[in-house]
């Protein structure tokens, strides 16, 4: 097992910045006419993921970090709403690797999500156990 020191450690941060990558190769092909569009809404969504990650980590509060953690959720949403409408549009192959990078990296999300929501009942129940 890996120890956490940075946030750059956390498997779900490096595939949020994969992810990024790969979002900012997929948007160079589309349309000169969706430069301000299309293609910079989904940078900045996909960007906005290992950001908030990073940010809810380095708060050193499990209350923030989980709303940082729920806010890069919503931008994973926001993303891969724009990458359907993207292939919809014919801008982007139904067959490229951002639906599955974002599933991935959606599972992770939550699986850590659902980590800190534990250990945040836990460690209530165990203060309410303590107190007379």
């Amino acid at each position: 097992m890996v120890e956490i020191k940075t946030f750059r450690d956390l498997v779900v941060w490096q595939r949020a910045m994969e992810l990024a990558k790969e979002v900012y190769k997929a948007t160079s092909i589309l349309p000169d006419s969706e430069r301000f569009g299309l293609s910079s809404q989904m940078r900045r969504a996909a960007v906005s993921i290992p950001s908030n990650i990073a940010e809810g980590y380095a708060r050193q509060s499990h209350l923030d970090y989980l709303r940082f953690l729920k806010v890069a959720r919503g931008s994973l949403a926001e993303l891969r709403t724009q990458v359907l409408l993207a292939q919809e549009l014919s801008f982007l192959k139904t067959q490229s690797n951002l639906l599955p990078l974002i599933d991935e990296t959606e599972r992770i999300l939550a699986g850590l999500i659902r980590s800190l929501r534990d250990w945040d009942k836990r460690t209530k129940d165990e203060q309410k156990e303590r107190t007379p």
